[in-house]
């Protein structure tokens, strides 16, 4: 069995142990999620158990959910963040803009442009970190 935690921590670019996920410690509960669900489950059962199911790899999943958070074009803190997540799992720039380009079609041009915006700022943020 793949351990999805291994998979997220290698997504996020993390350092993680021989042990896996187990000792990933969650960040505090946003107040919007107090009394509705836990936001440990949620930031990592769920997408732990997603990353772990077979036929797709890491890259393949990371394109899929830029395509999908620039189509919503409400998310642009978690375009950001996976847009970010792109080059720990092998994604260029180039690819990323790509397919970005390819919402334009299927989801809208301002959606394609939200989506370029962000990811301006995520490369200049790299940029300037010197993490590229």
């Amino acid at each position: 069995m793949i351990d999805g935690g291994v998979l997220n921590g290698r997504l996020m670019g993390w350092e993680l142990s021989s042990r896996g996920s187990s000792h990933i410690v969650c960040e505090p509960v946003p107040a919007i999620f107090i009394g509705t669900i836990s936001w440990c489950f949620y930031c990592h059962r769920t997408d732990d158990d997603v990353l772990a199911r077979p036929g797709l790899d890491l890259k393949s999943r990371q394109v899929a959910t830029v395509a999908a958070l620039t189509a919503l074009v409400n998310a642009p803190p978690e375009l950001d963040a996976h847009i970010n997540m792109g080059p720990n799992v092998g994604s260029s720039r180039e690819e990323i803009v790509e397919i970005i380009t390819q919402m334009a079609v299927y989801a809208g041009f301002p959606a394609a442009l939200n989506g370029m915006a962000v990811a301006k700022e995520v490369f200049a943020e790299r940029d300037r970190n010197g993490t590229d």
